[in-house]
């Protein structure tokens, strides 16, 4: 968070100075919290299922962390003199829906009145101190495995627009409401060096901060990006969100050639509950692809890290 520094409290062991998904704090020499909080406006018109979207979202910085979400909070911002409280209910279902389906328990929350609808959580989590998964440690020689396909906020911006068919609505929410909760799980069983989630500043930028926190170059292969069904011709139809131009404006000048390539804008799209960016051996990431493949888990590999260049990504 931009303005904060560090808190002198040695217990603190991931904080708000960095780019990470969470902060940890440690309570024991074997326990430590993972606390997070995300607050989004609605990408659907279904309440129920946005709802599931933001629940999944939210618990996905505690699995980017390598750690087990254990309870959450609801922060509601809700327009009651414009929507029914039926309308607030659907939403409170279904984030309940999804949390209970990643074994989190509601503990409580917070509603106040606002002119635009929002809605998150705060989630807090358990880990290992010892085993807390950063996304400033990937190594020279690592594989970078992606776990979830990239488009949801063209797709987003498609559906608000009424240009999007209903299969690839759907196809988008089912990312959405799919938890990370078993790759995160196998990237810590594969003992990865690295991982964070794919958010909102996009594959590039979420890459970006993994080769600068670790003093090192990403190399993404273009190709291999996995993208979500029709997605290049929505870009072409001009189905692009303002926050996909905002980061290709920032993070361009630090990939190598042509950054600013429209056949690129889908790795700079915002992602909401996105897949988990993971830095692993060679060897574990063939055991975490092997794995992911038996179990119908999916997992892409996207490129590797490779010493600092000129560049803090290159596209292959």
């Amino acid at each position: 968070m931009l303005g904060i520094g560090r808190s002198g409290d040695p217990d603190l062991l991931v904080g708000p100075e960095t780019a990470d998904d969470a902060g940890v704090y440690r309570l024991t020499e074997n326990c430590a919290l993972v606390e997070t909080v995300d607050v989004i406006t609605p990408l659907v018109d279904d309440p129920h299922t946005f709802g599931r979207i933001v629940a999944a979202n939210a618990v996905s910085d505690v699995y980017a962390m390598g750690g087990r979400p254990v309870t959450a909070m609801n922060l509601v911002f809700f327009p009651a003199c414009s929507l029914p409280g039926t309308v607030l209910r659907e939403i409170l279902a279904g984030g309940a829906e999804m949390l209970r389906e990643a074994g989190v328990c509601l503990v409580g929350g917070h509603t106040v009145e606002d002119d635009e609808l929002k809605y998150g959580l705060a989630v807090t989590g358990l880990i290992d101190p010892g085993r807390i998964v950063r996304n400033s440690t990937p190594l020279p020689g690592d594989r970078l495995i992606l776990t979830k396909p990239l488009g949801t906020g063209i797709i987003a911006t498609a559906i608000k627009a009424e240009m999007v068919d209903a299969d690839t609505e759907a196809e988008a929410i089912r990312w959405m409401t799919t938890l990370n909760r078993r790759a995160a799980e196998l990237m810590a069983a594969c003992g990865a060096h690295a991982a964070t989630d794919v958010t909102g500043f996009g594959l590039i930028g979420h890459a970006f901060e993994m080769a600068t926190g670790g003093g090192v170059t990403i190399r993404l292969a273009i190709d291999q990006v996995p993208l979500m069904t029709g997605l290049p011709a929505l870009v072409a139809d001009g189905m692009v969100p303002a926050g996909c131009y905002r980061n290709r404006d920032h993070y361009a000048r630090f990939v190598a050639g042509d950054g600013r390539a429209d056949r690129l804008l889908p790795l700079y799209d915002p992602q909401t509950s996105g897949g988990l960016l993971i830095a692993l051996a060679p060897a574990d990431a063939d055991r975490f692809l092997a794995v992911a493949r038996d179990e119908g888990l999916f997992a892409v590999a996207i490129g590797e890290v490779v010493p600092l260049g000129e560049a803090a990504i290159e596209l292959a």
